[in-house]
Order: structure tokens, then C-alpha cells, then sequence
């Protein structure tokens, strides 16, 4: 299995248009895309609301989009070119418990495209692209955890460009020897981020990637 991974350090930032362009660019390997969502604790996973259910009750859900013509970013994923489109909802703290049943659910398929920073606790991708947004100031600790393993950024510029001076606390000599690959807001793709993605995979052996119920370092 060969997996591309697209975390972000915020909500709304573009992530799942990097992963849909992504897709389109390379619809020839049949991708099966994979939204992870966690939810705060008290809410339940079976349907986002607040919940009276025991913890063991719905900790986790994963449903499949069947749907091409919908909003939903599930549906984009499928609109893009993806085979299948999968939407796995969690409790925060569970997604361990979760691993199974994804591990079953992605059995047989070839490459893989999942939108998560913290699926990185329990693999190894064959590709780890980190979408920036200057714009939002906020950063997520599974994002900052996570940013060293990044294989490249992929920062939004919009109509006043890219500022990394937007989170002071960061490593920006960390920032500055990752690889770049600037998108524009709207567009969310580029012709030198799909061939940095595809020679990687092409270079990647089948078996690296496989996402695996085990923990590994940040």
C-alpha cells in the first residue's frame, strides 16, 4: 500500500482541496480518500452531537460515501477521481481503538490518501504534506507534534502572500529546510506539487506506508 497523508495545522485552511487536486492529478491510481474527524470529549461520533452515551458506546464510526454529486468533503473526494471515499468519526484520545477497523477497511487497496495529522501516530506514509495558513494564527498540537516528519509544505498564499512570522514560536529554520510548494487560495494545486508527490510514490515500494495498529515516534 502506498499512502499519501495531508494534515494542516488548523481547521478550514484548505486541506481537503490539496487532497482533491491531489487526487484529480492522479486519478490513474484509484485512490481510497479517508477524512478523519475527532470529536471533543461528551460528543458522540455517530452523529456529532452531544452525547449521554457511554464511552464504549459509538467511540468511533466509519462510514463510506457513496454520494459524488454532494457538498460534503467525502463527496469532493469522489468528484476528484477517488475509487472510494471514507469518513472515519472519533472521539478524541480513541483513535487507537479505531486502527482495526480502518487496517480492515483499507485491506487490498493500493494507495491511499488519508487527511489527519494524528493518523501519523500509528504509521509511516510514503508521504506527508503539511498545508500552512498564515492567515490563521492557530496551531494545532497534533500539527506542531508532527511538523519535523513533514516530506514538504505546501503554504497558502493568498492575495498578501505567505508569512511564516504568523507563529512566532515555530523553528523557522525548520520551516525554511523543508521543501516548498506554494498553492494559491482557490486553486489549491500545482503542477510541481503533483510531480514531487508522484516521483516519491513511483520511488516507493509497495509495501511502505501500510497503516499499521502500532506507535511510532513523532
Amino acid at each position: 500500500m502506498k499512502t499519501v497523508v495531508v494534515g494542516g495545522h488548523s481547521r478550514n485552511i484548505g486541506k481537503t482541496s490539496v487532497m482533491a487536486g491531489l487526487i484529480r492529478s492522479m486519478k490513474s491510481r484509484h485512490w481510497t480518500a479517508v477524512k478523519i474527524t475527532q470529536y471533543g470529549h461528551g460528543v458522540c461520533s455517530h452523529d456529532g452531537q452531544p452525547c449521554g452515551c457511554a464511552p464504549t458506546e459509538h467511540p468511533f464510526v466509519l462510514t463510506e460515501e457513496c454520494d459524488a454529486k454532494g457538498r460534503s468533503d467525502t463527496s469532493r473526494f469522489l468528484q476528484a477521481g477517488a475509487r472510494r471515499s471514507l469518513w472515519l468519526r472519533v472521539r478524541q484520545g480513541q483513535l487507537a481503538e479505531a486502527m482495526p477497523l480502518l487496517e480492515r477497511a483499507l485491506a487490498g487497496d493500493e494507495c491511499v490518501m488519508i487527511e489527519s495529522n494524528s493518523i501519523l501516530q500509528y504509521m509511516e506514509p510514503s508521504v506527508y504534506l503539511a498545508v500552512l495558513d498564515s492567515r490563521q494564527t492557530d496551531f494545532k498540537p497534533s500539527a506542531l507534534k508532527y511538523l519535523r516528519r513533514a516530506d514538504a509544505l505546501v503554504p497558502i498564499a493568498s492575495g498578501c502572500g505567505f508569512n511564516a512570522q504568523a507563529w512566532p514560536a515555530l523553528d523557522h529554520r525548520m520551516l525554511k529546510s523543508k521543501k516548498n510548494f506554494p498553492v494559491t487560495a482557490g486553486g489549491y494545486s500545482s503542477r510541481e506539487l503533483c510531480q514531487f508527490v508522484r516521483q516519491i510514490l513511483n520511488a516507493t515500494p509497495k509495501e511502505h506506508g501500510a497503516v499499521t495498529h502500532r506507535n511510532l515516534k513523532p
